[in-house]
């Protein structure tokens, strides 16, 4: 259960952690004593993580052992079957897709996956897609329509690929035509952030009937970094850009952007694997029953107005 790769905030962990491995090591026969020593290191993992600031929940959904895209196909969907490229330019590895089953149902799934080394974080560019990548998802949304094959989508993306070739290709207008296409195709989509959902890069894959989000991924318009250098031109500021920009779970649900938090164990979803799975799954197969009994005019219908009304949440902001 606990990996070498703590965060800063978890020091206290981190020194009674050494402590319970060195007494491993020298009294291996006293389970009892150990016992103790786990459920201190649980009771500071659930202190420390009832009370993350924004800052920390960042750094909670960038942990680079937090379960990706690629786990959570591998954990929730039997079948797949990985569909590639947006028959005009490329294939774009940063977002993997494919038809699978999903509790005994054919689904269209659509993530964008960061990789989890040196090898395949180069491989799918970090997670940030380029207009190939967009047009790709574009492409797949249609053919679920026409076989009327709901969509899940994971969304883990710092943002859309901002370099040069990508605004030449037409980025924007590939990111603006996914968010149309999703706002009107007749099938249900599904999407959950379990990492960062950043920018307009996240919003193309989560304009969605029901947005789930993992209890310590994060949902903003730029990333803290982003709006520290933007705002006070000061790369320090990123603590007090995160407050400001309401991205955590709580400030999502309450502002209408997201449909439901999936809570996450203490310690976060990369220490806790096999019930993040439980759970996520629990939550979409919850979301899909419930969204697989309304006819498609209403769905495409509700979709579009709860968009509309999330302006009127945003106004409440102070």
């Amino acid at each position: 259960m606990y990996d070498e790769d703590f965060l800063d905030f978890e020091q206290p962990v981190i020194e009674l952690k050494k402590k319970f491995d060195s007494f491993l090591n020298e009294n291996p026969n006293q389970h009892e004593k150990n016992n103790d020593l786990k459920k201190k290191i649980d009771d500071i993992l659930k202190k420390i993580y009832s009370n993350l600031t924004p800052w920390q929940k960042v750094q909670v959904a960038r942990h680079p052992k937090r379960p990706h895209t690629i786990d959570y196909i591998e954990n929730l969907i039997t079948d797949f079957i990985p569909l590639s490229g947006d028959k005009k330019y490329a294939e774009d590895k940063s977002i993997i897709s494919g038809i699978g089953t999903f509790e005994k149902r054919s689904i269209m799934v659509i993530g964008t996956e960061k990789g989890n080394s040196t090898e395949t974080r180069i491989k799918h560019n970090f997670g940030m897609a380029k207009p190939e990548g967009y047009r790709k998802v574009q492409r797949l949304y249609r053919l679920a329509d026409k076989f009327n094959l709901p969509i899940l989508t994971f969304v883990d993306t710092a943002g859309a690929f901002p370099g040069k070739e990508a605004e030449e290709r037409g980025q924007s207008e590939a990111i603006a035509n996914s968010i149309s296409v999703s706002l009107n195709i007749k099938t249900p989509i599904i999407s959950t952030i379990i990492g960062e959902g950043g920018s307009g890069g996240a919003i193309a894959l989560a304009t969605a009937d029901k947005v789930l989000m993992l209890e310590n991924s994060v949902y903003s318009v730029i990333s803290p970094e982003g709006c520290a250098s933007i705002l006070w031109r000061d790369p320090n500021m990123v603590k007090q850009a995160a407050n400001a920009l309401n991205l955590t779970a709580s400030n999502c649900s309450r502002l209408g952007v997201i449909d439901e938090i999936i809570p996450e164990l203490p310690g976060g979803a990369h220490r806790n694997y096999n019930q993040t799975f439980v759970d996520v799954k629990k939550s979409i197969n919850n979301n899909l029953q419930e969204l697989l009994k309304i006819n498609e005019e209403d769905l495409v219908s509700l979709r579009n107005e709860k968009y509309l009304n999330i302006t009127s949440n945003l106004n409440q902001l102070p």
